[in-house]
């Protein structure tokens, strides 16, 4: 019994959709409540570091001001310092930042700077009225057993302020809490003035903002979770509708299959008998097809070695007109005759060279392989020659003989042909007055930088990097490709673990080469 039929499709496909919504919806519940109190907590940690470290500086603001209130409370000249200190006393008695959160002023007089017993007295402390006005000892420990005096007087010694952790009793209560205090020292009177805040304050503040966030978050959550219900409920009501549409088409769908099956079953015998003929048009297709691009690479092939046997043809020509007039004047001596033919073997050595050239260039060879950087230029430039030659170009090669490359010879003389190629064609096209290009090497550290430079103007489109583009062109009516840079670029780039760039020199383009050694 098959479990999908025509009949209940529609309703298996609804059924499959809830369900996949619903563990969607689910999921992405689950994620984003989990997501959510991640980040709330990494919200919280931040806060609290950061909340600390606001009341480090608030603390050394208090002390600052005291400070500075002392100081120009100590500018009535008239009076004696014992009165100063004493009216200092009384206002520092007198002023509290936060009563509700303890954080009052105390003040030791110092008169051992490296601690010990009787190292100081206690001028102001509201909390310890007992202790004020008598001599107090570093080696005293808060009730974790801390010489809290000891470690702050440290800190006074080598910077003259101090932040420091201690158990104390808390102002009007016998318990100690753990207290974050500023101590701060005043030269002149050899004081040091201080301020703390009981962590606990600080926790209830946190802990204050941690509910109030933690509500928000709640309702953000819950309004989320409402939202996703709600667009859950509308793709339910949805897919209904869509099932009974799809019931509808379902059936509509039936009808014309029926009334189509007999054509289907006279086109699937024709099919195969069709399907064979197609391919072999294809096939032929196919044919023509790289049977013209062997033509094209041919043609271009042959045009190329057509320019360079032109000059060495017409030599030879000339070298034959001369044996023949040698011999019909009967002057034809074997000097003659030596020196002539030395000539002609000349000429066909150079025919035969440039042949090589041609055919090693057009080689596919897929290995790495060492060669001398001028032997590579010297390849291409027999390739080129001819028409730099017919349009007065001048070439200028500068490259030391002993640099060595090791990389893809057949793709590194394509990439310097297709740029030598394009400086040509800038200098015809923009008819610069005495054309040239350059072509020269520097080296730094383990890479090659390789030059070619010429004096066609430059590049003028912005970024200049986009000549580097597929199909991009700046040659007029279509003589450009925009493949030719774009090719090169890959090749450098990728398969020679090199660098191909492009800027402006002082007379034109400069295109650099980067290649490790």
């Amino acid at each position: 019994m098959k479990f999908i039929t025509e009949k209940n499709l529609s309703k298996i496909i609804i059924y499959i959709f809830i369900i996949i919504m619903t563990s969607m919806i689910m999921m992405i519940s689950y994620f984003y409540v989990k997501n959510t109190y991640e980040e709330f907590d990494n919200e919280m940690e931040k806060y609290i570091q950061e909340h600390y470290k606001n009341q480090k500086v608030a603390l050394k603001k208090e002390i600052d001001t005291i400070i500075d209130v002392i100081k120009y409370n100590a500018t009535k000249n008239d009076e004696s310092e014992t009165f100063l200190k004493e009216d200092t006393i009384r206002l520092l008695n007198n002023i509290s930042f936060d009563r509700h959160r303890s954080n009052y002023i105390f003040v030791y007089e110092v008169e051992k700077m490296n601690g010990g017993d009787d190292f100081a007295t206690l001028l102001v402390n509201p909390n310890r009225l007992d202790l004020v006005g008598k001599k107090i000892s570093t080696n005293y420990e808060d009730t974790n057993g801390k010489k809290f005096r000891e470690f702050f007087m440290k800190d006074i010694r080598e910077k003259g302020e101090s932040y420091t952790e201690y158990y104390y009793r808390k102002l009007d209560t016998d318990v100690s809490k753990l207290k974050l205090s500023y101590f701060k020292y005043f030269p002149r009177w050899n004081w040091v003035i201080a301020v703390g805040v009981y962590v606990d304050d600080i926790e209830k503040e946190i802990e204050k903002n941690r509910g109030n966030l933690q509500k928000k978050i709640q309702k953000q959550v819950i309004q989320n979770i409402l939202l996703f219900l709600l667009f859950l409920s509308f793709a339910i009501v949805i897919s209904i509708l869509v099932s009974q549409k799809i019931d509808d088409v379902l059936k509509s769908y039936q009808r014309r299959v029926h009334s189509k099956s007999r054509a289907l079953k006279e086109l699937n015998e024709t099919l195969e008998k069709k399907v064979i003929e197609e391919v072999e048009k294809n096939r032929e297709q196919e044919q023509i097809m790289v049977q013209k691009s062997k033509l094209i690479a041919l043609g271009e092939m042959i045009s190329n070695i057509a320019h360079q046997w032109r000059q060495p043809l017409s030599e030879l020509s000339s070298i034959i007109m001369f044996i023949k007039f040698k011999y019909e004047m009967g002057k034809l001596n074997d000097e003659v005759m030596e020196k002539k033919t030395k000539e002609a073997e000349a000429v066909l050595e150079f025919m035969s060279h440039t042949i090589d050239d041609f055919r090693n260039f057009f080689l596919p060879k897929k290995e790495k392989e060492k060669f001398t950087l001028i032997s590579a230029l010297d390849s291409i430039i027999t390739i080129i020659s001819s028409s730099l030659t017919n349009n007065q170009i001048h070439l200028t090669v500068c490259v030391d003989d002993s640099i060595v490359l090791n990389t893809y010879l057949n793709e590194f003389q394509q990439v310097m042909l297709n740029i030598i190629k394009n400086a040509k064609d800038v200098l015809i096209e923009k008819k610069v007055k005495n054309p040239w290009i350059k072509i020269y090497t520097k080296q730094e550290g383990n890479h090659i930088i390789l030059y070619v430079e010429d004096n066609g103007g430059g590049v003028e489109v912005e970024p200049k990097s986009k000549i580097f583009e597929p199909y991009f062109t700046t040659k007029k009516d279509s003589d450009g490709t925009g493949i030719g840079l774009y090719m090169s670029k890959i090749i450098v780039d990728k398969n020679m673990n090199g660098k191909l760039r492009v800027r402006n020199g002082e007379f034109g383009a400069r295109f650099e080469i980067i290649l490790p050694k």
